[in-house]
């Protein structure tokens, strides 16, 4: 008997351990198998973690100033976003996974087509969810820019948050007549020497996609799968072209600008005569901020550049899926989308289909005031190029710095 006292007094401790330590992810229940009021219920009160880029301030306004405290009233929910993108959110789900981790640090992240090809690789997404959310009835998923991404198809593992047409932004007192193609931009280069560059990130990146597809007769070469030999043919010729002007860059190509917010401050210093956005309305954001000159103008040249739609989706490992789901719900309603649009907020182009929202709505989104500086988008509509398959994009980003910036 004083054999068994002593055994329970050594197992009494794990018993209660055992009974109040924190659920495993698998007794966490799955929204797929709730109803939609069951799952706000259920997210009332969480706590939500969101890995985003945080590079515009506008866009970190929006979030902190508007979402943020919108969920917060609606759903008690308590948005937390920290900064990251790309590689980070990659790196952190797939240490997570390897590790055996039972939650998530992150719960969502903003997602685009690169991000989200390599998640999917290593399943690290939960999905599919989209189908759950009741304003995903308003989203235009039949728009190929948006339903698709980087060629792949959403499968419900993501939801599109907003679409943007990347344009390039000058200053109309240097730069005259702006240059419409890639062949028109290596002769205002060697004339202008020392007025252009392109950063290392992803708009940098956009750039060079967009100029690459140009070059091909038939673009529709590079949609579908990833072609080695296309990829090869295609980036080979230009690597080619910008290492024969690179010399004329700014500081000579010795160095290259690591992000498109450094861009805009050359170009806002007079160092630059261009700067580029992946957002077709940005132009018209930083004169209002009293960054960029009064008169500065975007443009999509006749060429052709990417228009794309960014994304949200959920970490695998999240244990707070519902709250998850709900804040997600909320960011592409009606009201926060309309609220997104305005040039002074941030600009961002949406994802829903107007004519499918209640009049009210639509009416509201008519009245949004127009653009100034920026293209308006039915001028630059049949200028779009489809984003490519995710591996274009990733080899663009290791064979730049290979071929161009470490030679």
């Amino acid at each position: 008997m004083n054999k068994f006292y002593i055994i329970l007094l050594i197992l009494l401790p794990l018993i209660i351990y055992g009974c109040s330590s924190s659920p495993q992810a698998s007794d966490i229940a799955d929204p797929a198998d709730m109803t939609w009021e069951e799952i706000e219920e259920a997210a009332t009160g969480e706590t939500v973690t969101m890995m985003m880029w945080m590079g515009d301030p506008l866009i970190n306004s929006y979030m902190t100033n508007y979402v943020v405290p919108e969920v917060k009233d609606r759903y008690e929910i308590d948005l937390e976003i920290i900064n990251g993108q790309g590689t980070q959110i990659v790196s952190t789900l797939m240490s997570e996974l390897e590790s055996g981790s039972q939650a998530s640090q992150i719960d969502m992240m903003w997602l685009n087509g690169e991000t989200f090809y390599q998640l999917r690789q290593i399943d690290g997404l939960y999905g599919p969810f989209t189908d759950k959310l009741p304003n995903m009835q308003y989203v235009n998923l039949d728009n190929p820019f948006i339903g698709l991404d980087f060629q792949q198809s959403i499968d419900g593992y993501e939801a599109p948050w907003g679409n943007v047409h990347f344009t390039l932004i000058y200053d109309p007192d240097d730069v005259q007549s702006p240059p419409q193609s890639l062949s028109e931009f290596q002769n205002w280069i060697d004339e202008n020497p020392g007025r252009f560059t392109i950063p290392t990130d992803f708009a940098g990146m956009t750039l060079l996609k967009s100029w690459m597809i140009s070059m091909a007769d038939e673009p529709d070469i590079f949609y579908g799968e990833f072609d080695e030999d296309t990829y090869r043919q295609y980036s080979g010729r230009l690597w080619e072209i910008i290492n024969g002007i690179k010399k004329d860059f700014w500081r000579n190509g010795d160095t290259f600008p690591n992000s498109v917010a450094q861009l805009h401050q050359l170009f806002s210093n007079g160092e630059l005569a261009f700067t580029m956005s992946n957002n077709d309305s940005e132009v018209d954001n930083k004169i209002m901020q009293g960054i960029f000159p009064d008169d500065s103008r975007g443009y999509v040249p006749e060429s052709g550049t990417i228009q794309n739609s960014h994304y949200l989706g959920i970490a695998g490992l999240s244990d707070d899926k519902t709250a998850a789901m709900t804040v997600i719900n909320f960011m592409i309603s009606p009201e926060a989308q309309y609220q997104k649009m305005k040039p002074d907020i941030w600009g961002d182009g949406t994802i829903l289909s107007i004519e499918k929202l209640p009049e009210e709505w639509q009416e509201k989104f008519r009245e949004i005031p127009g653009r100034v500086r920026a293209p308006a988008r039915a001028s630059i509509q049949d200028r779009a190029i489809m984003e490519p398959s995710p591996e274009y994009m990733i080899r663009l980003f290791e064979d730049f710095r290979t071929f161009v910036v470490n030679q």
